[in-house]
């Protein structure tokens, strides 16, 4: 199995002049790609953070909002090295709960972003090639009617595919995720003539998961979080309870495939016990 770049030869990489160093860089990655499919096993359901759009703006010294354009960009281009390596599925995480108390007119901004970019997947050939169904996961309720009718409409134009399968966590939060998994089966069991005891005595953990917003997907086995920053800050708290872990240094804008190779190499040489 390829491996990385030792530093020594990392570090007299940069001083080489632009396209020696883009030939080097480009041979690792083939290496990589060759050990990744050489390695066989890849996430059955991959989770990813896209974090630090913000700080990659701020970095390249532009303004936020073309932060933003840049993380939309990749998020295009991972989603397509997904599908390259064949991930079944796929959750991304592009806004939380805590996201929407943001400055209004950031927050205005990014609903204009997602209602363009929903009705720019709904059309994108790429999609409908690879028979990719598109879900939209959170709490939407406070979304302006055009982004909902935007999210709505690209599910639809999905939900007859078979292929991989996109969530899009936006309005997403994990805690919010779990209470909304637990109100739902309450009211079920309500209309089922249960009583609160009745629910107490028997409620177990696959109630909760059969009304989670991921219900009918495997758990995530793998997730990828940008930015350096080494926490979950609530995705997916409830189905990550055996997932691997992979945090990335680099903002999600400069994710780059051979960061999106190393993370799988690495997931391949984990040993997953389930607790055991």
């Amino acid at each position: 199995m390829a491996r990385p770049l030792p530093t020594a030869l990392m570090r007299r990489a940069l001083r080489l002049p632009g396209a020696l160093r883009k030939a080097l860089y480009w041979g690792y990655e083939q290496r990589l790609a060759r050990a990744v499919a050489e390695g066989g096993r890849v996430p059955k359901h991959l989770g990813m953070i896209l974090d630090g759009n913000r700080r990659y703006a701020r970095a390249m010294g532009v303004g936020r909002e073309l932060g933003y354009e840049f993380g939309i960009d990749k998020a295009h281009e991972v989603l397509q090295w997904c599908l390259e390596v064949g991930v079944p599925a796929v959750t991304i995480w592009v806004l939380s709960t805590d996201n929407v108390k943001r400055d209004p007119d950031e927050v205005r901004h990014l609903m204009g972003l997602f209602d363009r970019e929903a009705r720019n997947l709904a059309r994108d050939k790429r999609i409908h090639a690879n028979r990719v169904r598109v879900r939209a996961i959170g709490q939407h309720h406070d979304f302006p009617v055009n982004v909902l009718e935007a999210l709505s409409e690209l599910e639809a134009a999905t939900a007859h595919y078979d292929g991989m399968l996109l969530n899009i966590a936006v309005g997403y939060g994990g805690r919010e995720e779990i209470v909304d998994a637990v109100r739902t089966y309450l009211r079920k069991a309500d209309e089922d003539g249960l009583t609160l005891r009745d629910v107490a005595d028997t409620l177990n953990a696959e109630h909760v998961s059969a009304h989670l917003y991921t219900a009918g997907t495997p758990d995530p086995d793998f997730i990828i979080r940008t930015s350096g920053e080494i926490r979950l800050s609530g995705f997916m708290l409830w189905q990550s309870v055996y997932s691997e872990f992979y945090f990335c240094d680099v903002y999600w804008p400069g994710f780059r495939r051979v960061d999106f190779l190393r993370a799988l190499r690495d997931f391949q040489g984990r040993d997953r016990r389930f607790g055991k």
